[in-house]
């Protein structure tokens, strides 16, 4: 069973990602992928339990390997070139190579990392995963909307 939003008059207002990109997006800039207003972190790179707004189970889904993958390389096409033209035309000693580089990628890596999760885990909500492929307990049934007495 695919996770849906409740969508009665009395939730909250839902805007649903028209594409894997609008929903990679809103991960990428730490917005819940399925509403676009919740959080998808609570901390670097913890993911919520739920979205605070629409109740979307975030914390469900396992992202595992792939954002550091995406993020080496994304890290590794940025500052690759760089290293290989700055080696070509001035042929640096490697103590200097390593003293510029390997804070660039470590630098980029980080700073790259929790976005790049935020979108994987907007792209996998959109696609229909809801964390149950691993075996986890069904998903219950969308809670009332905040404020809102429960019809």
């Amino acid at each position: 069973m695919r996770w849906e939003p409740d969508r009665s008059a009395a939730a909250l207002p839902y805007t649903p990602p028209t594409s894997l990109w609008q929903a990679a997006g809103r991960g990428f800039r730490n917005r819940c992928p399925v509403c676009g207003v919740g959080k998808v972190f609570s901390g670097y790179l913890t993911v919520v339990k739920e979205c605070s707004n629409c109740h979307a189970p975030l914390g469900r889904l396992r992202a595992d390997d792939a954002p550091p993958y995406f993020t080496i390389f994304v890290a590794g096409h940025l500052l690759v070139p760089p290293v290989l033209w700055i080696e070509k035309a001035y042929q640096p000693p490697m103590w200097l190579h390593m003293v510029v580089w390997l804070p660039a990628f470590t630098i980029a890596c980080l700073l790259l990392l929790r976005p790049i999760k935020g979108a994987t885990v907007g792209w996998m909500m959109r696609l229909g995963f809801d964390g149950t492929e691993h075996g986890n307990d069904p998903i219950p049934p969308p809670r009332p909307a905040p404020g809102r007495p429960d019809a």
